[in-house]
């Protein structure tokens, strides 16, 4: 009885919420890069190739076809970080395998999901 009394008082007892300040919500500066590195992982031979692709520029690897979209890097620290925005696709297929922004810090939080290949972002050519 005496439980049931205090989870009906724990229950109205309103809640009172965090008061948490945002600690930066700037969005960093970003700039556009003309170029960007890409790394390519053939996983049944094991092969690893770092890919030079200009903006629009595709690639051949393999069966796969890897198309440089765009290239973005924060302009305070220019080698710190990379988005990068690919379009893959395999011979034989219609629909890309893949297509979206990968980073370069966070490889895996938008991994192309293949079978025998990987490829991720390493940097953005700057200069």
């Amino acid at each position: 009885m005496i439980r049931c009394l205090l989870l009906l008082f724990l229950l109205a007892h309103p809640v009172v919420a965090q008061d948490i300040p945002i600690l930066n919500s700037e969005k960093p500066e970003v700039a556009n890069a003309s170029a960007g590195i890409l790394r390519a992982l053939d996983k049944l031979t094991g092969q690893v190739t770092d890919l030079t692709l200009g903006v629009d520029e595709k690639v051949t690897f393999g069966r796969i076809g890897i198309t440089l979209l765009e290239c973005r890097y924060p302009t305070a620290n220019p080698s710190g970080d990379a988005f990068v925005h690919i379009m893959v696709d395999e011979i034989g297929k219609d629909q890309p395998v893949f297509g979206g922004w990968v980073i370069a810090s966070s490889p895996a939080l938008y991994a192309m999901d293949h079978a025998r290949y990987d490829v991720w972002a390493l940097r953005c050519i700057t200069s």
